[in-house]
């Protein structure tokens, strides 16, 4: 599987290796992965939304992170 160079830093050996590990895990496994991907993930969102933002509090952080990751319009029937 070739990922275009231009959006990873990952080398294609690199990339067969992982693909490798993620094949041999269980159904289990990869869901327990893929959760702990997904948190650190927002965990780092969050970080960078506060990092630009110093004067939000956690909920407008939160409700920044509702508008830039599923629209505005979401965030404000959130807001009311």
């Amino acid at each position: 599987m070739a990922i275009p160079a231009d959006i990873s830093d990952t080398t294609e050996e690199a990339l067969a290796v992982q693909l490798d590990c993620l094949r041999q895990m269980t159904p289990q496994e990869r869901i327990q992965r893929m959760c702990s991907w997904s948190g650190q993930i927002r965990r780092m969102a969050f970080a960078a939304i506060k990092r630009r933002h110093p004067d939000l509090t956690e909920n407008e952080v939160r409700l920044k992170f509702i508008a830039l990751t599923y629209g505005e319009s979401l965030a404000e029937v959130i807001r009311q």
